[in-house]
């Protein structure tokens, strides 16, 4: 007697192409009809916020999961701080204009400190310091621009933005992800990092930066190398001397981070700190 080959489980896709196949009624065109899963209007509701929370999580989790991503070095930093040469397109003012295009440099800062990182994570198969940032432009551009500079993948966290944040095109593309919430892409930042470099930035990039120190400072988040690139841009931003004076910070908590100024300062600080060779592109 043949043996009876089991029934094939059909697929989520399968039932979503069947149910449009339904014939049209006002009972099959009612939302009601429509399966949860494929419902717009039901995922973007007020009531499924927590389960849209673990979408965001989960689908960057499952990619760089299954590409065997172990850890990260991330770069945080301005959006409006030019390459060298090109000019400061967000610059409101003359003075403005004359500091971003000062500030370029940091640009190819965060470009050299990408490629040592990318160096070291080809020595590695691009499994351990693979090189993240937001996705966008200016200082996140030249951070996926250093580590494409090698042929070595990087990761993109954009994010929706009423100015229409795009990824840049230097992303590695199945590594390019879209965030609605902050929460969930602030998780995906600091989840594999190994190390973080901070540029010169405005709110988004001093918000990711006191996250980060806070998560240490509190014992929340393993110490790793924090790097704050531009001692003179820094040290005019924020005063750390004056919140260990007041007494809000602990006298020590300043040497929770690094001010550097240069790629290779910066990255020597992650070497040591990993016991890491000294990368090719060194030499």
């Amino acid at each position: 007697m043949a043996k009876r080959r089991p029934t094939p489980l059909r697929t989520s896709q399968q039932d979503v192409a069947a149910s449009q196949r339904a014939p049209q009624t006002p009972q099959t065109e009612s939302s009601a009809f429509r399966l949860a899963f494929a419902d717009p209007d039901f995922l973007t509701s007020e009531d499924i916020r927590g389960v849209r929370f673990q979408l965001e999580y989960l689908k960057p989790e499952f990619r760089l999961r299954e590409a065997g991503i172990n850890s990260t070095v991330v770069l945080f930093g301005g959006a409006r701080i030019p390459e060298p040469g090109k000019p400061a397109w967000a610059a409101k003012n003359a003075v403005q204009k004359a500091n971003l295009e000062a500030a370029s440099r940091y640009y190819d800062e965060a470009r050299a400190f990408a490629r040592l990182a990318s160096e070291t994570s080809r020595s590695l198969d691009y499994k351990e310091y693979v090189v993240v940032t937001g996705g966008g432009p200016g200082v996140m551009e030249a951070g996926n621009r250093g580590a494409a500079d090698v042929d070595a993948p990087s990761i993109g966290l954009n994010i929706v933005l009423p100015h229409e944040q795009a990824p840049n095109s230097y992303v590695t593309p199945e590594f390019s992800f879209n965030f609605h919430y902050f929460a969930t892409r602030k998780i995906h930042f600091l989840l594999r990092a190994k190390a973080v470099a901070v540029f010169p930035g405005g709110f988004g990039t001093l918000d990711e930066f006191f996250e980060t120190l806070t998560l240490i400072q509190t014992g929340r988040m393993a110490r790793i190398p924090l790097l704050l690139f531009g001692a003179q841009f820094w040290s005019k931003v924020i005063n750390f001397e004056a919140l260990a004076e007041a007494g809000t910070i602990a006298p020590n908590d300043p040497e929770l981070f690094h001010v550097v100024d240069t790629a290779e300062e910066g990255w020597d600080v992650v070497r040591k700190f990993y016991d890491l060779p000294v990368p090719v592109a060194a030499f």
